[in-house]
């Protein structure tokens, strides 16, 4: 109980960063500003059939290195009940985006590497991913160094995010391609902001969906044996202070977790540069 409870207070009180994205699995075209740092924790915890209850952590530093480019360090951890709380790896992925101007449809070109093992942050479904994986106990996992390629397509259009995702992940040791997808759309809930600022204005309110899943390998591409979610979102993303989002998601069929539950605490810091520089 001691170590729930340890995960939980990690993950709502070390969080820094504004992430500009209100979805937790699907990524826009939005970048991090250049010279700013946000700090994000994302938390997932669900309660899988036949096995124990477990809670799953990503911190996320994310930097504008440049206008057109955005790194980010996630470091993981999870807890699940009657096993092990554990530190289970980090994962560095890079955001370029092509075309700066706005377009009907923007692409943006995403890479990361991984090295984790029993993770169980769900940021992303691949390939067979389901709930069998949730099963295993966190002794028995084994280390997974992997590459994972994503092409993000973006559209803004009255106030409207549309974002689409698609997946490929290769796990380094002689394991085949495994596909994946995601899907989001949200809007603020007011488009202009009022003669008075104030912290629950429409404006600062972000509500949308989305959907994700995995689309098998390259020996076996298609739905067979894959699991897909549809989940509500919702941000709240007051003028100044940290932005809080949390999205129950639901499976779609019986390879899936039956319930996930989502929430997120970020913060920006502009230009931590020239902050730490005294300027």
């Amino acid at each position: 109980m001691k170590s729930w409870f340890l995960v939980l207070l990690l993950s709502l009180i070390s969080s820094a960063a504004s992430a500009q994205e209100a979805y937790f699995v699907t990524y826009s075209h939005e970048m991090e500003e250049a010279g700013n740092l946000e700090v994000e924790n994302k938390t997932v915890t669900a309660s899988p059939k036949g096995g124990n209850a477990f809670l799953g952590s990503a911190m996320e530093f994310e930097y504008g290195v440049k206008g057109w480019w955005t790194s980010e360090l996630y470091v993981d951890g999870q807890s699940t009940a009657n096993e092990s709380t554990i530190f289970t790896g980090f994962r560095w992925e890079n955001r370029f985006r092509p075309l700066m101007r706005e377009h009907w449809i923007n692409p943006v070109l995403y890479v990361e590497f991984e090295d984790t093992s029993a993770d169980k942050t769900l940021l992303e479904v691949v390939g067979h991913d389901g709930l069998p994986d949730f099963l295993e106990r966190n002794s028995r996992s084994d280390k997974e160094r992997e590459a994972e390629l994503k092409l993000i397509l973006s559209s803004n259009y009255r106030g409207w995010n549309f974002s689409e995702n698609i997946i490929s992940e290769k796990n380094l040791a002689a394991e085949p391609w495994e596909f994946g997808y995601s899907l989001g759309v949200s809007r603020p809930l007011g488009l202009k902001a009022g003669a008075r600022g104030c912290s629950f204005c429409r404006e600062n309110i972000v509500a949308g969906v989305e959907m994700y899943g995995g689309l098998g390998d390259r020996y076996s591409f298609g739905l067979k044996d894959t699991s897909h979610y549809i989940a509500p979102v919702f941000q709240w993303q007051p003028p100044s202070g940290p932005s809080f989002k949390i999205s129950p998601g639901f499976g779609l069929n019986n390879y899936s977790q039956h319930f996930l539950m989502r929430f997120g605490v970020s913060y920006e810091i502009p230009q931590i540069g020239a902050l730490l520089r005294g300027k």
